[in-house]
């Protein structure tokens, strides 16, 4: 069931900045950025509120709420806000090409922040993907 999950995410994900930059043609990428966020929003809360989980945010520790918004300032908005702006300027395959390599970063970081181990191999195959990454998106 992970791998339907993951194969169904890579689809979106992978289809996604097509839409974004046919719909940058018309605005900027903050109003973009602001409506997709809105959207997104409306349809989360229908869903947390369609399957009973709202009665879960009232129980959350504390620290939820520091790590959450860390997570909701760095990704949902200054990454893709940087993600938006990229793609309103630039080509649709260079921007996706350059933001993939994100993973080596996660990789990095939470090795030194979390103390999570790092084999040598997959230290070694996260940097040639996103060697190969980089490689590929330079004209």
């Amino acid at each position: 069931m992970v791998f339907v999950y993951a194969f169904f995410g890579i689809l979106c994900l992978g289809l996604a900045p097509l839409f974004g930059k046919m719909a940058l043609n018309s605005v900027s990428p903050i109003t973009a950025f602001a409506l997709r966020t809105v959207i997104a929003a409306v349809l989360v809360m229908a869903w947390l509120i369609g399957s009973r989980s709202y009665q879960e945010v009232f129980h959350v520790p504390p620290m939820f709420w520091l790590f959450i918004f860390s997570e909701a300032v760095l990704a949902a908005l200054l990454g893709d806000l940087a993600y938006f702006a990229a793609l309103k300027s630039g080509n649709v395959n260079e921007v996706v090409l350059i933001m993939s390599c994100a993973p080596l970063i996660t990789l990095l970081f939470s090795h030194f922040f979390l103390g999570e181990n790092i084999s040598a191999r997959q230290f070694i195959g996260a940097s040639l993907v996103t060697l190969g990454m980089v490689f590929v998106s330079w004209d």
